[in-house]
């Protein structure tokens, strides 16, 4: 049985999502407001509910996935996500939010959403995302208890025709290394040297379609298409916002970068082994 904590502060669609949620066989409790949630995730609550969704002083509570409305009182579920990114909490997050716009969208992923869906919705449709994000979330516990850990060396760039080969090549592999880092997307982390990395999943699908790319420059519109799957026009200033977060993570100079290089005007281009390109 999954544990889902729903922070939603319209009681009739909360209590809608807890009874359905409950039917598929899921624990779940609900909060209304963004400091609720943060105060019972980060270990300040006891887990019970109060009939005015407020929670009293107790011990960390431990969940499986979030379900998290964007327009909350107080801190709004953007600033609820950021806050448990920034204390090492990665719970998977589902944001629901009547806010569709793509900037919305990208300030969400940007934030540490792993999902997001725009109001009105689909019952059918959150059900499948949130099982999707506890399938990824058994998958990482599965990748961590196991020693064995399958990983790809850095690719040659690209030749003509040979896309769809090295496509293939990446997508089959867990992790990803090169130049003394290593990029596990299973689990969700990036390894440099003895440091751990902890990747939103936006960030690690981010990272697989540039290590895809290996060595050839991929616009920010196929990164907006391909990796977010948005089709409009969108202000691609959190695109690049994402590219200087992961050369904080990559980079040994983020501000002489030797592995993201920006191409003016275009997009991005990843080389594995600069040296050799």
């Amino acid at each position: 049985m999954s544990r889902v904590l729903i922070v939603e502060d319209e009681a009739h669609l909360a209590k809608g999502l807890r009874f359905n949620l409950e039917a598929e066989g899921h624990s779940v409790q609900v909060v209304a407001d963004g400091e609720s949630a943060l105060d019972l995730l980060l270990g300040k609550v006891d887990g019970l509910e109060a009939e005015n969704g407020k929670l009293a002083v107790g011990p960390r509570e431990e969940f499986d996935a979030m379900v998290l409305d964007v327009m909350l009182p107080g801190k709004d579920g953007f600033a609820v996500a950021a806050e448990l990114r920034a204390a090492k909490h990665f719970i998977p997050v589902l944001m629901l939010t009547a806010r569709g716009r793509p900037e919305d969208v990208l300030k969400g992923f940007a934030s540490g959403a792993d999902d997001y869906l725009p109001k009105p919705f689909e019952l059918a449709i959150l059900l499948a995302r949130l099982q999707g994000l506890l399938r990824r979330r058994e998958w990482m516990r599965v990748s961590a208890a196991s020693p064995m850990l399958v990983a790809a060396t850095a690719l040659p760039p690209r030749k003509s025709g040979e896309a769809e080969a090295q496509n293939s090549e990446v997508a089959e592999y867990d992790a990803f290394s090169f130049q003394g880092r290593t990029i596990d997307f299973g689990k969700l982390e990036l390894r440099v040297n003895r440091n751990v990395i902890h990747l939103t999943l936006m960030e690690a699908e981010l990272l697989r379609h540039l290590v895809r790319h290996n060595g050839q420059i991929v616009s920010r519109k196929s990164i907006l298409e391909q990796v977010w799957g948005l089709h409009e026009d969108t202000d691609t200033r959190a695109i690049d916002n994402f590219i200087v977060r992961l050369r904080r993570y990559i980079e040994v100079d983020p501000s002489k970068p030797e592995h993201l290089l920006t191409v003016r005007g275009v997009g991005y281009r990843f080389l594995a082994e600069p040296g050799k390109n």
